[in-house]
């Protein structure tokens, strides 16, 4: 009624001129629709409730014929509000563009009564709740739709086939879920379809070769399985195919071969198998092709070559093997080529240079010979084009080409984990655009050049792991720009040069095994941004820097220097010498004779404490002669612990090189393993994030950035055999979904076991509910999406046949946009088969949480004992209190007083004080509800978490939820 009242006091100049002259129903429904909004920017002062025509406003265009309004566009206005019922007074419109604003809410399903829209673009709102059936059963003459990037979810609704004349549909970037219907292919005349980053599953429909016009399909980004649409070929003008990131299987559809107009295909990420098929030179028209991340196989064939408009070649991360075709020569367009983590062999092509390639990688492959065999650096045709050079972890041998600086545009320049020897031409100076330079893990010699200085652009200088000698130039410290300079692992002398203390960008500094001596500059205390700073293992002496990063620098950095001093080292630094003693001369005579008979008794002293000393001096050499042995063996030994640390890239989770029975086996389904704090630091307790029933948490740094959380599990004498927990491990490694904290990876011996997670910053659950400063700040929303991203991963676990087992709050871990990722899945199948004891004491931490067959032997356990969890923490989220809390002479079970505020009629009264009343409880008491039914005592009487998220998405229209709970 307020609403109303409002409105019309709004309105009131309009509506009395309406008594004069006919009402402009433009005018009329604009204002309206103006005043529902908040307009920060003031992007609507044009608009006067005073004009007889909207046609001169801001973002509003008219039809020239009929002077009505045919077009709204208020693209980045950042406009906030609700789209109410006022547009559809503007019959004539065709084109209603709001993208890019911060509008919230549903979707009106009334805008499909503007009877001649054909464009509708409502993308990167915040908009929210499921697509209207109805807003497609009206939709007459819509011929493109926009809806990418909001927050709406369910289904696609089969009625938009009933929009036939739809031409773009796109609801990329949002969380729907659900099958791909069918009744999609029946949009006979579609050309553009983005269902990309959303939550679909299933299988893709057959069928799509009915659509004739298709130009573009974007599939991305989905849970999609089975094999790709086989008769895809039929749609002979598509010109863009994106299903990557998906589960797709089975080898490439030979009737692909007929999409001789497709100029991008996109199939990276998925479980394709098959060898890379000949026909692929029949698609004449590709510019990018991406095939990375999958399982195929075999060789490259020779018609590669006939892909002549060939821009971007992705094969990277598969099992191809062979030599790369010298028919590559004649793709004389193609910029960028990723065939890194093959098996590929032989000699590096020369036309890998010959070619104006910008970007090359072929890293962790086979390839070996000579890196400049046969001088084909001399005579490179990309001296002006190439930017990314990355050649690691093969085997080529040889020295660093002196060429190498004629890379006039050089970026990246990566050769490291090779057999390279030689010196470090002086020519490194010349790239002057290369922000990343890494020689590291090599046979290099010799010193580091001056030169290096001319490197103004260096970020990143790697040349660990090699044989490098003498001192490090002064002249680094002209490279400004660098943050990390790694050069451990070599025989550098001399002392540390002052001249690093102007590098102010500087963050990461490793200069340990080395042979450094002196004391460390005390300028390096203002360097503000190191993060690390690593000296371990040199002769280092005297007292460490006072101030900045060095006031709180880990022990562990500092190892290894006996004449280091300080409170880190726990060593304290020597005070001033005491002063010497010194005979009177003047002494009186009857001294004199005491003091001869003295110096006689210490001649005799002296001689035999010179020779005691004597045997001293000898032992001590023998010492220090012995003691550089071992510290010669040490470090070889550690390069060898360091080399069988090693790790298994890719789906295929083939074993890790090096003796695994002596050193353990790392393996990442992923990405790389090459931690950024070493493998000692890997469980240092000053990284240590927490501790569960199976084990301690450890949070530590991947080279490329990327931050992991360490599991160390304790639960040494209960592991199963290796070949079962690996057999384990790799089936968690293979559950990816929005929800589910992602499994990087693991390492085994008989007596560790660490699984590497993803790192997720942005604390529990648990923490966000009851500890901290903002403890139980959620607002009502994030706190609704919480619960249904949950109950989405426990649903994924279960359509996996993994049961949680530890369904808890402390185990539900949030990032960004309050969105839930559940870790710690499936760790009970790691151990042998347990009795309830046993298991019970693992996850003793989830008191309130266990499910009543925990205690019970003849009832089996399920995955009803997780929906029992969740439907404990439900609980907890709503009213932000424990499942258990105990009081001064009392013991509150949350699941009980619940049940019986639900009795009472007090549920309102238990919501969280800390909303202050801003929640719907049209919504909250049937979440309340649906808490208590997932913890009923009976698990026949809990529904499945397929079903919890049916319910839950009803829930926002409580009328038909509320059937659904009683």
């Amino acid at each position: 009624m307020l609403l109303n009242i409002l409105t019309v006091l709004l309105l009131a100049p309009v509506l009395v001129k309406s008594l004069d002259s006919a009402l402009n129903d433009d005018v009329l429904g604009l204002i309206v629709f103006k005043s529902g909004l908040i307009d920060p920017q003031s992007r609507l002062t044009s608009w006067n409730e005073e004009a007889d025509t909207a046609c001169n406003w801001v973002g509003v265009k008219c039809d020239p014929n009929s002077n009505r309004v045919s077009e709204l566009v208020l693209n980045g206005f950042s406009l906030s509000g609700h789209l109410g019922r006022s547009l559809i007074r503007l019959q004539f419109l065709r084109v209603l563009s709001l993208s890019k604003n911060n509008f919230t809410g549903t979707i009106n399903p009334i805008l499909a009564q503007i009877e001649n829209l054909r464009v509708l673009d409502l993308s990167e709102n915040n908009l929210s709740g499921p697509l209207p059936d109805e807003l497609f059963r009206q939709c007459r003459s819509l011929q493109a739709i926009s809806l990418a990037k909001n927050n709406l979810t369910g289904l696609i609704p089969q009625t938009l086939s009933s929009c036939s004349m739809l031409e773009r549909v796109n609801f990329s970037s949002n969380q729907l879920s659900g099958q791909l219907p069918s009744e999609l292919w029946s949009l006979s005349l579609l050309r553009w379809l983005d269902l990309s980053d959303n939550l679909l599953e299933g299988e893709i429909p057959r069928g799509i070769d009915g659509l004739y016009d298709l130009r573009s399909i974007n599939l991305r980004k989905n849970g999609f399985i089975g094999w790709l649409p086989e008769n895809i070929g039929n749609c002979l003008h598509l010109k863009s195919v994106d299903f990557g990131e998906n589960d797709l299987s089975g080898g490439l559809p030979k009737s692909m071969r007929k999409l001789e107009f497709c100029r991008y295909l996109d199939l990276s990420g998925n479980l394709l198998t098959g060898e890379f098929p000949d026909w692929i030179g029949d698609m004449r028209s590709l510019e990018f092709l991406d095939l990375s991340a999958n399982n195929f196989s075999g060789q490259i064939p020779n018609s590669i070559g006939s892909l002549q408009s060939l821009k971007e070649l992705n094969l990277s991360k598969n099992q191809f093997m062979g030599s790369l075709p010298e028919s590559f020569m004649n793709c004389i367009n193609l910029k960028v080529l990723d065939v890194g983590h093959n098996l590929f062999t032989g000699n590096l092509p020369s036309w890998v240079f010959k070619l104006a390639l910008e970007s090359v990688s072929a890293s962790e492959n086979r390839f070996n010979g000579n890196l400049d065999y046969p001088n084909t650096l001399l005579l490179a045709a990309s001296y002006q084009s190439l930017q990314v050079l990355d050649l690691s972890s093969n085997a080529l041998s040889g020295g660093v080409p002196s060429a190498i600086g004629n890379f006039s545009r050089l970026r990246i320049l990566n050769i490291s984990r090779n057999s390279l020897g030689g010196f470090i031409p002086p020519s490194v100076g010349d790239l002057n655009t290369t922000l990343i330079l890494d020689l590291s893990h090599n046979q290099l010699n010799g010193s580091i050049p001056a030169e290096i200085r001319g490197a103004l652009s260096l970020q990143e200088l790697r040349l660990d792991s090699n044989f490098l000698s003498g001192a490090i130039p002064a002249d680094v410290g002209n490279c400004s720009s660098l943050t990390s300079l790694i050069l451990s692992s070599n025989n550098l002398t001399g002392s540390v040069p002052v001249a690093i203390a102007s590098l102010s960008n500087l963050e990461v500094v490793d200069l340990s095994f080395n042979q450094f001596s002196g004391s460390l500059p005390k300028e390096l205390a203002n360097l503000s941004n190191l993060v690390t700073f690593n000296v371990s293992y040199n002769h280092i002496k005297g007292e460490l820097p006072v101030g900045g990063f060095f006031n709180t620098i880990l022990p562990s950095s500092v190892i290894g220097n006996p004449s280091l001093c300080g409170s880190i080292v726990n060593h304290s630094c020597p005070a001033v010498h005491p002063k010497p003693l010194v005979l009177n001369p003047n002494s009186s005579d009857s001294n004199h004779g005491s003091l001869s008979s003295n110096l006689r008794h210490k001649r005799i002293i002296l001689s035999i404490s010179s020779l005691i000393a004597i045997g001293a001096a000898v032992f001590i050499a023998i010492g220090v002669v012995t003691v550089s042995i071992l510290n010669m063996h040490a470090r070889a030994s550690m390069a060898r612990s360091a080399a069988a640390f090693t790790y298994s890239g890719g789906d295929n989770f083939s074993p890790s090189h090096g003796s695994e029975a002596n050193h353990g086996k790392l393996v990442m389904f992923s990405g790389d393993a090459d931690f950024i704090v070493g493998d000692q630091a890997l469980l240092n307790k000053n990284c240590e994030l927490g501790r569960g029933g199976f084990g301690a948490v450890y949070q530590t740094e991947l080279r490329d950035g990327r931050s992991v959380a360490i599991k160390k599990l304790n639960t040494t004498s209960l592991v199963k055999s290796q070949e079962d927990f690996e057999r384990e491990v790799k089936k968690l490694g293979r559950m990816r979904h929005q929800n589910l904290v992602a499994l990087e990876g693991y390492y085994w011996t008989p007596s560790l076991q660490l699984l590497i997670n993803e790192y997720i910053g942005g604390g529990s659950l648990y923490k966000h509910l009851h500890e901290g400063e903002c403890n139980g700040c959620l607002t009502w929303q994030q706190r609704f999406r919480i619960i249904l991203g949950t109950a989405k991963g426990l649903a994924h676990l279960h359509q996996m046949n993994v049961i949680h087992y530890n369904m808890k709050s402390t185990n539900v871990l949030i990032y960004s946009s309050c969105d839930p990722k559940v870790g710690d899945f499936g760790l009970a199948k790691l151990l042998p088969a347990l009795d309830r004891y046993i298991l019970s004491s693992k996850i003793q931490s989830a008191l309130g949480y266990m499910a009543p067959e925990f205690a019970c032997q003849t009832v089996k356990i399920t995955e009803k004992c997780d929906v029992y969890g969740f439907g404990i923490l439900i609980l907890e989220v709503l009213t932000g209190k424990k499942p258990v809390e105990y009081m001064e002479d009392d013991v509150v079970i949350l699941c009980d007083m619940m049940r019986g505020a639900l009795d009472e009629g007090r549920i309102e009264e238990c919501i969280d004080k800390k909303l202050q009343g801003n929640f719907p409880v049209e919504e909250a008491i049937p979440v309340v509800k649906l808490g208590l039914i997932c913890a009923s005592q009976v698990p026949s009487n809990r529904p499945d978490m397929d079903e919890v998220i049916k319910i839950l998405e009803l829930i926002q229209c409580p009328s038909e939820s509320q059937e659904v709970l009683e």
